[in-house]
């Protein structure tokens, strides 16, 4: 994620949601941290919301903290580079091959916006043999069903939850609400709340839309094996 204006706690809560459900390690990578301002402040806010994950804060420009991520980059491994479009990815793939392999492309100085310099996956082998695969960058993030990937990156709000006076709390104003007694201390923020619940809601719908397709893959595998049964009398 880049430090500069398109810097975005709600969408790298989904991308550390993403990342743990694919049984990946995530690492963040805080980058352009040449031109960023109050670094600090902005590191604080991604520690309070990643939980068990490594921060990095570099810059491909002037070399800062890339040294770091080679350790991350070991033989046999492969890493792949998420993000939105500008952050840097395929700058970065260009300075830990040491070479220019990717295009890159300048930013909109307005808004931090990024084009798509990348189009399409690619996969690179590292002289170590460290594997780094550079996707296209990504304006929006959906989701697909997340479950194991939110017991981790919310975990903080998962253990809240599990202390509440009653086991199906909706947290919506039941007496012993840990939620809301978390929320009115100021321990829980309303946005990283807000953002569980989105998050959730969009699992749960993709859930129910696997679901729906699975029954009618079913019902249409019952029709062909009756049909073949009743043939198979004449």
């Amino acid at each position: 994620m880049s430090l500069n204006f398109d810097f975005n706690l709600k969408r790298l809560e989904r991308y550390l949601t993403a990342s743990w459900q694919s049984g990946g390690q995530p690492v963040i990578v805080l980058t352009k941290a040449d031109i960023a301002e109050d670094t600090q402040e902005k590191l604080g806010l991604v520690n309070q919301i990643a939980i068990g994950v490594d921060i990095c804060i570099v810059s491909a420009v002037t070399g800062e903290g890339m040294e770091r991520l080679t350790d991350y980059l070991a033989p046999d491994k492969t890493t792949v580079f998420l993000g939105s479009s500008g952050v840097g990815k395929s700058t970065f793939t260009n300075y830990l091959l040491g070479k220019e392999l990717m295009k890159t492309g300048e930013i909109r100085e307005d808004d931090s916006k990024g084009h798509h310099t990348t189009t399409h996956r690619q996969l690179f082998v590292m002289d170590n043999g460290s594997r780094i695969i550079d996707t296209p960058g990504m304006r929006e993030l959906g989701m697909w069903v997340v479950n194991d990937g939110m017991d981790v990156s919310f975990s903080d709000i998962n253990h809240l939850i599990m202390q509440c006076r009653f086991s199906n709390c909706t947290h919506n104003g039941e007496p012993g609400c840990a939620v809301v007694q978390a929320l009115e201390d100021g321990i829980l923020s309303e946005k990283r709340w807000k953002n569980y619940q989105k998050i959730q809601k969009e699992s749960r719908f993709q859930a129910a839309k696997e679901s729906r397709k699975q029954a009618v893959v079913k019902k249409k595998s019952n029709k062909k094996n009756r049909g073949s049964i009743v043939n198979e009398d004449y």
